[in-house]
């Protein structure tokens, strides 16, 4: 039987720290991370930033904002130009690390105008060997990853997060808009706004778990397994079909897939980061 998740080394860990920067995305790693950063150092001693860009879902924004709110986070919202580096709109397969080099560079700078001693990140425990090419970037800038020094997976963070009351715990993962571009497709403003566009239909339609690939003037359309019978059903695709053409997208596919993270990765030689 396996043993119950605990936060007491967590917490231990973060008591080792003077002060800290927390890169909170709203998502259920960071929301817990957070929450567990202004508990142990207190809102003096703990800041949690959102970093807002054309690449940050609205409906994550809101879900900080709510999240801080609720749980007294001291909280404010910084905007990044990831999309004025040229390296990172030529969308190279380690297009994130170009982002992550540029939210440390912001988060750095905050931290020495604050005084406060480290930035902290949600990154945990399941991410190891994963191709992650941000954590290069947070290696450069001694970035540390508490969740992940603590052993902590994803599954014990949905929990220990359920125990504390956020309404993260049961999330979907989440990744940036530019996630759904190809690599080496131009990612641009026009593009990850028609991309949340198209995601809000389905998450208006009530899919919890759902990506719009965006390919060129086509769109392919994943949809969480246990979902995808409803997506497929005749009335429900014909209106994603209709509702996505008439945002842009001439060619409109539902994968019979399903949800992949990270599929279009697939075929593409990648190594952990």
């Amino acid at each position: 039987m396996s043993q119950a998740p605990d936060h007491r080394r967590l917490f231990d860990i973060l008591a080792g720290f003077d002060s800290v920067i927390v890169a909170f995305s709203g998502g259920v790693d960071s929301a817990f991370l957070a929450w567990a950063a202004t508990d142990v150092l207190g809102r003096e001693r703990a800041l949690c930033i959102t970093a807002d860009s054309p690449s940050y879902p609205d409906r994550h924004r809101q879900l900080a904002l709510s999240v801080a709110r609720e749980f007294g986070l001291r909280h404010e919202i910084i905007h990044t130009g990831e999309l004025e580096r040229p390296e990172y709109r030529a969308n190279p397969t380690n297009r994130c690390y170009f982002c992550k080099h540029e939210l440390y560079t912001a988060l750095s700078g905050v931290a020495a105008e604050r005084g406060l001693q480290t930035i902290v990140d949600g990154a945990n425990a399941d991410d190891r060997g994963d191709y992650r090419p941000g954590r290069q970037a947070a290696r450069e800038f001694g970035v540390r990853s508490p969740l992940d020094d603590a052993d902590l997976t994803k599954d014990a963070i949905r929990e220990l997060s359920r125990r504390a009351g956020l309404p993260t715990w049961d999330e979907p993962a989440s990744a940036c808009l530019s996630s759904r571009i190809p690599y080496h497709s131009e990612v641009t403003s026009a593009k990850l706004r028609m991309i949340e566009r198209a995601e809000g239909v389905l998450h208006d339609l009530g899919f919890r778990v759902c990506r719009v690939r965006h390919h060129d003037e086509g769109a392919r359309v994943e949809i969480g397994r246990d979902e995808l019978s409803r997506a497929m059903a005749p009335e429900t695709s014909r209106r994603i079909v209709s509702e996505l053409r008439a945002l842009g997208y001439h060619d409109v596919t539902i994968d019979p897939r399903g949800y992949r993270m990270g599929s279009l990765n697939e075929g593409v030689v990648l190594r952990p980061a």
